[in-house]
Formats: structure tokens, C-alpha cells, sequence
């Protein structure tokens, strides 16, 4: 399990992963809606997270999701290491009532982020859907990762994030995936 500190004017946040793990999270943060997210994300990508995390959030959430995502994508760059074995590419189609969003990613060492999910509401809790972009843009820069989300269609807000995270966690969990000993690029690194 690979661990990180990040203490700021704005954040405490201590966060701890396991990329092949069982699905066991223990996350403590003051955003209820994203505890729930990362425990989703854990459970569908199969991923251990520990997760104990405050900050400004009388202000407003922003710094403490994206300084979480920050975290989380040093944890997948530091848990991938030189990406010796690994798949590589995943997709997942997540449907989740009357919403259908797809995740298809590359841990190519390049980092993007397509984002083509709208949202209706500003809050989900006490959670700003905004922030849904913002977390995973920090995640993908950090982590080196290619990132694509679409939503195809859904109503509801909080389908559509959850959606998003669970797709993220099951296209994750397909891309770590361990099948030799290669590089998988044809220029024998990932970066």
C-alpha cells in the first residue's frame, strides 16, 4: 500500500492505495458525497483506499476535492511504476438507472482529460458537481492517464456522477491488469 501526506493553508489530507486490492476503503472526509464516490470507486475498481481528509471546506469544497484528486493520481503514478506488464487500455459502460456514461482510458504517461458530462444541480450534498471534472482533471494529470468520459444520456445528477466514478473504477481495474513482463508501448516506455 502506498501511502501520501499533503498538508496546505487549505488541506490535511493523508491518503493511502492499493491499485490490486479487494475493494476495503476507510475514508473520512467533510464532503459526505465524495466519501461516498471514492468508496464506490475502491469497490468497483477493486482498489484499497484509505482516506482521512479535512480542510477549508466553509469556503467551499474545491480545494479539498481537488487536492484529494491530486492525491489520488500520485498514489496510481507511484503504484503503476514503470507499467511493466500491465494492459494498459480500459473501457467501461457503467448504467446506473436512466444514465449511461462510458470511461475509456490509456495510462500512456500523457495526460488529458475529455469530460462530456452535464449537470443540472450545483450540489449533491454539500458536494458541488462542478467539482466532478476538476477531481478527476487533477487525478489524470497526476497519474499520467488519458481520460475520457462521455454521459449518453441520464436525468439525474447523482446517477450520472456516480456513474462516473464506478465506470472510472471498472476501466481502471481492467487497464492494471497484469499480462507479461513487456512495456506495452512500441517505444518501450510509457511517458
Amino acid at each position: 500500500m502506498k501511502t501520501i501526506k499533503r498538508d496546505t493553508y487549505e488541506t490535511q489530507i493523508e491518503m493511502a492505495l492499493t491499485l490490486r486490492g479487494t475493494g476495503q476503503c476507510a475514508v473520512e472526509s467533510p464532503v459526505g458525497f465524495l466519501s461516498h464516490m471514492l468508496e464506490l470507486l475502491g469497490f468497483h475498481g477493486q482498489m484499497d483506499i484509505r482516506l482521512r481528509a479535512d480542510g477549508d471546506v466553509h469556503v467551499c469544497d474545491h480545494h479539498l476535492v481537488e487536492d484529494v484528486g491530486i492525491c489520488l493520481g500520485k498514489l496510481i503514478a507511484e503504484e503503476l511504476g514503470d507499467k511493466r506488464g500491465i494492459r494498459r487500455y480500459g473501457s467501461f459502460r457503467m448504467p446506473m438507472d436512466e444514465a449511461l456514461v462510458t470511461c475509456d482510458l490509456d495510462l500512456s504517461g500523457r495526460p488529458f482529460l475529455v469530460f462530456n458530462v452535464d449537470f443540472k444541480r450545483t450540489l449533491i450534498g454539500n458536494f458541488s458537481t462542478e467539482m466532478v471534472e476538476e477531481f478527476f482533471r487533477a487525478v489524470a494529470f497526476q497519474a499520467g492517464i488519458t481520460l475520457h468520459f462521455n454521459c449518453l444520456y441520464g436525468k439525474n445528477d447523482h446517477h450520472k456522477v456516480e456513474a462516473v466514478f464506478k465506470s472510472f473504477g471498472r476501466a481502471l481495474k481492467e487497464a492494471v491488469i497484469k499480462e507479461g513482463d513487456a512495456i506495452p508501448s512500441s517505444k518501450g516506455k510509457l511517458e
